[in-house]
């Protein structure tokens, strides 16, 4: 009963593994999109208010739009490092527009880029160099941060970030996805308490999203990991 009992315990554990590196694949771009989609009004918002502002903060802007047209394609080596027709990327903008809010948003764009191209510890130090505490983007950014922090196999720092990433958003559209990817690295750590915790989160606070509709069996599984 014991052995029969731990083999499926490790049946389970690599269970747990596998769908935990499926739901950070198959979310990957959901969340590149949502984040994307947040830049974006955040972009609009910085045109509007700086219409009429300072030149220095309108020539910025029209930097930064090749490298926001760039990142919705895809074309992630573009966004930092430019084209051969003019662009120039956004690491050569940052230098030029220092302390203009194009500027600083094109930090954010760095990060993600970095992070899509596989460049871990460089989208790390990007997104760290953002200061954008006043903007709603800043909490998908720390859950970007946990998502590179997940890769390096650093997974204590990577669930402290998607934690503080999903209570930053507040969101039904982005926090669930946070807490589940943070509920499923404490499930690799055995650190079953701690994931029956996020996803209970998931099914009290955000009950209305996409993942607490199979949330129960998230819980039931690490339940049955704990004893």
């Amino acid at each position: 009963m014991v052995e029969h009992k731990k083999a499926n315990e490790g049946m389970n554990v690599g269970e747990a593994v596998t769908q935990s590196e499926e739901f950070l694949i198959k979310n990957k771009k959901t969340i590149v999109a949502v984040i994307a989609v947040i830049i974006v009004v955040i972009a609009g918002m910085v045109m509007y208010h700086n219409f009429y502002a300072q030149p220095r903060e309108e020539k910025a802007q029209v930097a930064l739009f090749p490298g926001e047209n760039y990142f919705r394609d895809g074309q992630y080596e573009y966004v930092l490092n430019g084209d051969s027709i003019g662009f120039e990327g956004l690491l050569k903008m940052t230098d030029q527009y220092s302390g203009t809010k194009a500027g600083k948003l094109a930090k954010a764009y760095i990060g993600l880029s970095y992070e899509q191209l596989g460049k871990n510890q460089e989208a790390i130090d990007a997104l760290n160099s953002f200061n954008g505490k006043d903007l709603l983007v800043a909490p998908a950014l720390q859950g970007a941060i946990g998502n590179c922090y997940a890769r390096l196999g650093e997974l204590d720092k990577a669930t402290s970030h998607l934690l503080k990433a999903a209570t930053g958003a507040d969101s039904d559209a982005i926090s669930p996805i946070f807490l589940m990817q943070a509920g499923q690295i404490f499930e690799t750590q055995g650190k079953y308490d701690d994931a029956i915790k996020a996803y209970t989160q998931v099914k009290d606070k955000y009950f209305r999203s996409y993942q607490a509709m199979d949330i129960d069996k998230y819980i039931e599984r690490a339940t049955l990991l704990k004893k």
